[in-house]
């Protein structure tokens, strides 16, 4: 699989564009400068989860005795199922949090970033692929699309406004369920 086709893969399974209002409805009492730095850090938190996953998935899948065709089988349905809700979202859910409290590892990191569907397509493509640097580079470089985006979420949402975010989600779901039938 090259790289781009991979990459692009995972910056969709990543959904930054999705998670954009979820992120700003989060840190909206906390400063921007601040805000910055939360978002890097659950960023850099959700990152070596996913780098974790490429060298320790596969044996605690092992593990739990859990067939590879049984993980193809249930990514490619996760898959699927981000991708519906990607173009059907379900009506809206707020996200608060306590006065004076800011997320830590759940839900920004986990599983926004590095959700069930990043996880089950680190498996299917680590059985697929020979050796780890094309996933490991391919998820570097999608993470990085991803936290540009996520950093830059108050200003984006003000360029595409909640319609244009919600267009360009659906649009994610639509190739993402393509890549799901794969």
């Amino acid at each position: 699989m090259a790289l781009f086709a991979l990459t692009f893969s995972f910056f969709l399974l990543m959904d930054p564009l999705g998670n954009v209002p979820i992120f700003i409805a989060l840190l909206k009492d906390v400063s921007i400068k601040r805000q910055k730095i939360i978002i890097l850090r659950e960023l850099i938190i959700a990152l070596l989860i996913i780098i974790a996953f490429v060298f320790f998935g596969e044996g605690l899948l092992n593990l739990l005795h859990v067939s590879p065709m049984t993980i193809q089988i249930a990514g490619g349905l996760i898959l699927f199922i981000i991708a519906l809700k990607m173009i059907f979202p379900p009506p809206k859910q707020e996200f608060t949090l306590k006065k004076n409290e800011e997320p830590f590892l759940v839900p920004m990191a986990i599983p926004l970033v590095a959700g069930p569907s990043v996880l089950a397509a680190v498996m299917i493509y680590s059985r697929q692929l020979e050796g780890v640097g094309l996933l490991i580079g391919s998820l570097v470089i999608a993470w990085v699309v991803s936290a540009i985006i996520l950093l830059s979420a108050t200003q984006l949402k003000k360029v595409l406004g909640s319609k244009g975010i919600s267009a360009c989600e659906r649009l994610m779901g639509l190739i993402l369920i393509l890549i799901a039938v794969e």
